[in-house]
């Protein structure tokens, strides 16, 4: 009999504390499951579970094997997946997460060249601004613009996301050009609450910080709305470069005083750490990478 299979009978039982509850999970018989445990106890020589009329517990090197034995059956899986997949092609689903604008501005068409070259992958896409538990929602790959706080999490650097002040043609024509950050307290500024302090914005130049404490009579929780208020006339926006690239490449939006610079913040691919990451994955962040570069949005 294989020693994987003797191997998942043990855990099961193990995590289920029950042979019925463990045949149940793996698919096989109550009588088979107790089977393999049994076969697994001879080869090694050693006693893995008590046995009782009502339950199932460990010994001593039942828990030494149950602390590892897990994780070496999730490689085997892996290792077994990627085979199959290099010789297959990639397949299966992957759960992705971004942040509202920056997945409608860049993920979506992004994954959809991504589907192109891999007919056999669907997606799950889940746009939104907080930062999603990756283990608790089955979340493969996940964008975030910061640094990561979760040491469970494993992250690979896409990019530098900048952040650029706009405001219309109109808008300026109508009330000016700052030409300084001391400037801003006189304007029409429109507020994005997704910023870590959304009325204090810092600027610099020739490594000097500068910072402005705005107003405003718009506050909103996205930078595309924000934009589109911008687009509008109504204030002075302070985005992503991600979110507005189009509207400055169209004159819908010109950069306010460019002798300053933006605060910046870093875009990562993170997933989670402790397991072999299934090359579907792997496939897709260095395809993510390539495409936000060329895209030149950030």
């Amino acid at each position: 009999m294989d020693i994987t299979d003797e191997l998942r009978a043990f855990v099961a039982t193990a995590q289920t504390g029950s042979f019925t509850a463990a045949a149940n999970q793996i698919g096989v018989s109550n009588r088979l499951t107790s089977k393999y445990v049994a076969q697994l106890e001879a080869r090694l020589g050693v006693r893995l579970l008590q046995r009782t009329t009502r339950t199932v517990g460990l010994t001593q090197a039942g828990e030494d094997l149950l602390a590892r034995a897990p994780a070496l059956l999730e490689d085997l899986d892996d290792l077994l997946a990627g085979v199959a997949e290099n010789s297959q092609g990639l397949s299966g689903m992957i759960r992705v997460a971004a942040p509202v604008t920056f997945g409608e501005v860049h993920i979506g068409a992004m994954l959809g060249r991504f589907a192109q070259e891999h007919p056999g992958l669907s997606f799950d896409v889940r746009l939104h601004d907080g930062f999603v538990d990756l283990a608790g929602e089955g979340i493969d790959l996940a964008f975030r613009i910061g640094h990561p706080e979760m040491l469970s999490l494993k992250a690979r650097k896409m990019g530098e996301v900048r952040s650029v002040l706009v405001a219309s043609p109109a808008y300026i024509a109508a009330h000016g050009d700052p030409a300084r950050p001391d400037d801003l307290t006189g304007h029409s500024c429109i507020v994005d609450t997704n910023r870590r302090a959304p009325r204090r914005w810092v600027l610099y130049r020739n490594d000097e910080e500068f910072v402005a404490n705005i107003r405003g009579r718009f506050q909103v929780n996205s930078a595309r709305a924000a934009s589109e208020l911008a687009i509008a006339g109504l204030g002075i926006a302070y985005v992503p470069h991600f979110a507005i690239y189009d509207a400055l490449g169209g004159g819908d939006l010109v950069e306010v005083m460019p002798g300053f610079t933006g605060s910046t913040a870093p875009l990562n691919a993170v997933y989670l750490e402790g397991r072999a990451v299934p090359r579907k994955i792997r496939a897709l962040i260095d395809f993510a990478k390539k495409d936000i570069a060329a895209a030149r949005i950030l």
